[in-house]
């Protein structure tokens, strides 16, 4: 039997999982399974949400309105998952994961008493400063823990999380919508005890101790700004520029829609009159999320089989071909619900592409820092996908059309990901 260290550096290749390793795991996918949660609750209430707090049934305006505080949320999450992304390289993986954790769970449970637009958006963006600084800790934490042979797979494990919490916040909608948005997103506060079981067990790695043991031999080196701008460094500039873009591509293409659909489901039922347009929108993103959940599944082996580009493009020019239909050929409610694990396979499956890429484009000294300026930057990028599919709706008036044009997005990420470099099988650099 091979002796591990209990925070192993997972440079290990033995076939044999440590409790340790399970246990990093674990907390990952717990917390990035309430991250999700919390994330798409408002999503899935903001037609009822937004409707209640500026007291108007025009879609137009709701939507508006809707889109600005998701934008709000996404460009405080890009800015918090930078910040975190460096503390995590500072103070360590564990630690900051339980933080972010804590930060999101209280802000999403105080947005439930929020008494106007203006003060949910202030609340669901200190929730996305937390949102985004999870998956950065979260990923890195799992990278330098788990043998280089099983790291995508661990990785795609955690991203599985994702359609796991999607699904709950489209369960919690379906089973709670009838009493009100306030109770559905004040659930949101329940992964707040998830940072107690963090703090009292998950252990930082090994490698990460290491490598900041000899940061602190290296006062000039531990300083904020150093590890911040070591990502923009001759050695590491290629791989952040390539990491943002595609990251911002398949988020960009992604969110414009996917913040529209719940309106324009509510729009499809009630024109068909197919029964209670909040119910529907539940059933629409839990079929959306159970094809999600089967293409993080068919990552686990597809991104070891093809490598981290091949599979980056696959899915993504899949997303592509899944957005224009759903967008230009879809018109009534039965078609699109038919359609949603179709689209959830490769629009919502497809960011586990980049979930197992990002982490291995940065040595250990600045991983957190390097992917979580890679996805963050992403985030706050796309805060514009649905604060400018606003603004067109209500020009344009036409929701689907605003969302195909927004999903082009897609096709700067199928050029930009082929001037990255093949990570598939390296060893992680510290």
């Amino acid at each position: 039997m091979v002796t591990h260290t209990l925070a192993g550096d997972g440079s290990d290749e033995s076939s044999e999982i440590t409790k340790y390793q399970k246990l990093v795991l674990l907390s990952a996918f717990l917390g990035w399974m309430f991250d999700s949660m919390d994330l798409n609750i408002f999503t899935l209430i903001l037609f009822p949400c937004i409707k209640e707090l500026i007291q108007s049934t025009n879609p137009a305006e709701i939507a508006k309105i809707g889109s600005l505080v998701i934008a709000i949320k996404l460009f405080a999450w890009g800015i918090g998952g930078v910040l975190f992304g460096i503390a995590a390289d500072r103070y360590g993986r564990a630690k900051i994961m339980g933080v972010t954790i804590l930060i999101y769970a209280l802000f999403t449970g105080l947005s439930a008493f929020a008494t106007s637009w203006e003060m949910l958006a202030f609340f669901q963006a200190l929730a996305g400063i937390g949102i985004g600084g999870e998956w950065a800790a979260g990923a890195a934490i799992i990278a330098e823990t788990w043998p280089a042979k099983n790291r995508a797979r661990a990785i795609q494990v955690m991203q599985l999380a994702f359609a796991v919490g999607f699904f709950l916040a489209a369960i919690n909608n379906l089973l709670l919508g009838e009493y009100g948005w306030r109770v559905v997103i004040g659930v949101g506060i329940i992964p707040l005890f998830l940072t107690i079981f963090i703090r009292r067990y998950v252990k930082e790695p090994e490698r990460w101790l290491r490598v900041n043991e000899e940061r602190k031999n290296d006062p000039e080196q531990s300083s904020n700004w150093k590890i911040f701008s070591a990502i923009f460094s001759k050695p590491h500039l290629k791989n952040t520029i390539v990491g943002v873009t595609v990251a911002s591509a398949a988020m960009l293409g992604c969110w414009a829609g996917l913040s529209l659909l719940p309106t324009w489901i509510m729009q499809l039922t009630t024109a068909a009159k197919a029964g209670n347009p909040v119910s529907m929108v539940s059933y629409a993103f839990m079929l959306m999320m159970l094809g999600a959940f089967a293409g993080y599944v068919s990552l686990i082996w597809l991104s070891d089989f093809l490598g981290r580009r091949k599979c980056y493009f696959l899915f993504w020019s899949l997303a592509l071909v899944s957005s224009l239909y759903l967008f230009t050929q879809v018109n009534d409610i039965y078609t699109l619900i038919w359609f949603m694990p179709i689209y959830g396979y490769f629009v919502i499956g497809g960011f586990g592409t980049f979930a197992t890429y990002l982490p291995e484009l940065f040595p250990t000294r600045v991983r957190g820092t390097g992917q979580g300026f890679c996805w963050n930057m992403a985030r706050f990028l796309t805060g514009f996908g649905p604060l400018s599919a606003g603004f067109l709706i209500h020009s344009m008036g036409s929701i689907p059309k605003v969302a195909a044009i927004l999903s082009l997005f897609f096709i700067v990420g199928l050029v930009a990901i082929w001037f990255g470099p093949e990570t598939k099988g390296i060893p992680l650099e510290d």
